[in-house]
C-alpha cells in the first residue's frame, strides 16, 4: 500500500531507503571496528573519487575540445537576472549548496571518546577534513564546471553532476562512478548514524537526555549504545514516512541551519571562557592564532547564517529550526527546575566503553 501523498516511484524510493536505514542502524550497533572500517573505505573512494574524475574531465575536454573555462565566469541560466547579487538571488543560492558540504566535519568530536589521543586526533582530524574538502571539492567543481557543454541543458537535468560525467566519459563511466558514489554515501550515513548515537548516549549519561537511564545503557557483547542508536532509527523512519518530500527538502535546508547555530554557540561559549581553560601538555593548539581563528570563525558561521535565513525559500526551514529551539529551551528550563545538578556537573568521560 503507498504511503501516505506520495506517488509510486517516490513511493519505492523511500522504501529502499528505509531498507538501507535499517542496514546502516544494524551495522552501527554490530561493531565500532565494522563503523571505522567502513568510514575509512568510503573515504578512500570518495577522496579517490574526486582525484581520478577530475584527471579524466580535464583529459578529456583536452582530447576532444568540447568544453571551455569561459563557463567558470559564466552565469548560465540566470545570466539577465536582476537580482543575481542581491540578497536571495542566484549567488546566494548556489552558495547554499557549498555551506551544506561542510556540515558533518565535527562528526570526529562525538565519537571522540573512542579515538586514540583524542586531545590530538580529533583535531587534526576535523581540520584535516575541513581542509581536504575545501581544496579536492573546488578542483572537483572546476573541473565539472570546465567540463559542461551545453549549459542550459546541464542546468535542465535531474542530476547535472550525471549528465557532465556521461557527456565527457561515456554511460558506463557513468554507471561505475555513481556506483562508487553510492557506497561513499552509504559510508557516511553509517558514521552520521554513529556519531548522532554517541551524542544521544553522552547526554543521557550526563543527565542531560529524556528517558536517560536507558539511553546510556550499552550492549555487553557489541560495546555499543544500542537504544540510542535505535532511537536514531525510529526517527528516521517517523520523518520518511510522514513526510512528503518537500516537506523532507524542507527538513534537509533546516539541518543545514541548526547546525551552524550550534558552531556559532559554540565559539561565543568558548570566547566567553577561554582564559578559565586547562591547557592540557601534548594537545592540540592554534597557539597565538587561536582568538583570531576564533573570531574569523564566529565572523564566517554570521555571514553563513545570513546566506542561508535570507532567500524566501528558506521561510519553512527557519520555522522549523524556531520549533526545534523553543523544543530545547522548554526541556532546558525543566532540568533547570528539576535537573540543576546535572547542568553544573562537568559531563564526565567514559573513553573505554565503546573499545570494540
Amino acid at each position: 500500500m503507498p504511503l501516505v501523498g506520495m506517488e509510486p516511484d517516490e513511493d519505492a524510493a523511500r522504501v529502499i531507503t528505509l531498507v538501507v536505514l535499517f542496514v546502516q542502524t544494524v551495522l552501527a550497533i554490530a561493531s565500532t571496528r565494522i563503523v571505522s572500517a567502513l568510514n575509512t573505505a568510503a573515504v578512500g573512494i570518495e577522496v579517490a573519487l574526486v582525484v581520478v574524475v577530475s584527471i579524466a574531465l580535464a583529459v578529456a575536454v583536452l582530447a576532444t575540445g568540447d568544453g571551455a573555462a569561459a563557463t567558470l565566469t559564466s552565469r548560465g541560466i540566470t545570466a539577465h537576472a536582476p537580482d543575481y547579487f542581491g540578497v536571495g538571488g542566484g549567488l546566494m543560492l548556489a552558495m547554499i549548496m557549498g555551506l551544506a558540504t561542510l556540515v558533518g566535519f565535527d562528526s570526529a568530536a562525538n565519537l571522540a571518546e573512542e579515538a586514540k589521543d583524542p586531545h590530538r586526533t580529533v583535531p587534526r582530524a576535523i581540520v584535516g577534513s575541513v581542509v581536504a574538502a575545501s581544496v579536492l571539492g573546488m578542483l572537483f567543481l572546476i573541473a565539472l564546471t570546465v567540463a559542461i557543454t551545453d549549459v542550459p541543458r546541464v542546468s535542465a537535468e535531474a542530476s547535472p553532476v550525471a549528465a557532465i560525467m556521461r557527456d565527457q566519459l561515456g554511460p558506463v563511466m557513468e554507471r561505475v562512478l555513481l556506483v562508487a558514489i553510492t557506497f561513499a554515501f552509504f559510508g557516511a550515513g553509517v558514521v552520521s548514524m554513529a556519531a548522532c548515537a554517541r551524542l544521544v548516549f553522552a547526554m543521557a549519561r550526563d543527565g542531560r537526555f529524556p528517558a536517560g537511564r536507558l539511553m546510556r545503557r550499552v550492549g555487553r557483547r557489541t560495546r555499543t549504545p544500542v537504544p540510542a542508536t535505535l532511537l536514531i532509527f525510529a526517527l528516521g523512519v517517523v520523518l520518511m514516512v510522514a513526510l512528503p518530500g518537500a516537506a523532507l527538502l524542507e527538513l534537509i535546508t533546516a539541518s543545514t541551519i541548526l547546525p551552524a547555530l550550534i558552531y556559532g554557540a559554540t565559539i561565543v561559549l568558548y570566547l566567553a571562557v577561554r582564559g578559565r581553560l586547562s591547557r592540557r601538555r601534548g594537545a592540540f593548539d592554534l597557539g597565538r592564532f587561536e582568538l583570531p581563528v576564533a573570531i574569523c570563525a564566529l565572523v564566517w558561521t554570521l555571514v553563513a547564517l545570513f546566506v542561508l535565513v535570507s532567500p524566501k525559500e528558506a521561510f519553512v526551514s527557519v520555522v522549523i529550526v524556531g520549533g526545534l529551539l523553543l523544543a530545547g529551551g522548554l526541556f532546558f528550563l525543566v532540568m533547570l527546575m528539576t535537573e540543576r545538578e546535572a547542568l553544573e556537573t562537568e559531563p564526565g568521560t567514559l573513553g573505554e566503553v565503546f573499545r570494540d
